[in-house]
């Protein structure tokens, strides 16, 4: 079976065990300059030439997984709702809502909105040259 991921699954499967902003270390930069971690794993204002790529261009993350931050963003099942102040283990959304979460950055992305941590919300009946998905597996 297949479906889009919790937002939790998402940003686990982004880190791949890190604890960085990025899978593979620290952000240098936040705006379109160039930034030695994020340009080996994505594509964002600072090298993307305006332009969405093929996927697995870039390195992918310590799981194998290609184009975790940047390029497009990515949809995730849970509505959007900002988050509680308590620390929650692998969090859900409200079960209902206007717009569902993003995760990722996309091509246009400032570095700093490519991070594993970052989220964004947009309405499900919209479409945009810089959404895309990913599919998870369940069993």
């Amino acid at each position: 079976r297949y479906r889009l991921p919790t937002e939790a699954q998402w940003e686990y499967a982004a880190r791949a065990g890190s604890t960085t902003a990025l899978a593979n270390g620290h952000l240098a930069e936040t705006g379109c300059d160039m930034d030695t971690n994020l340009n080996a794993m994505g594509w964002y204002c600072g090298n993307a030439d305006s332009k969405t790529h093929q996927v697995a261009q870039k390195q992918p993350n310590a799981w194998g997984l290609f184009d975790m931050h940047g390029n497009v963003w990515e949809w995730c099942s849970d509505w959007y709702d900002s988050y509680p102040d308590i620390s929650v283990t692998d969090p859900g959304g409200p079960s209902s809502g206007s717009s569902r979460v993003l995760r990722g950055g996309g091509r246009g992305s400032h570095a700093q909105n490519c991070r594993s941590a970052v989220r964004y919300n947009y309405s499900p009946g919209n479409r945009s040259y810089y959404i895309g998905l990913r599919l998870s597996r369940t069993p």
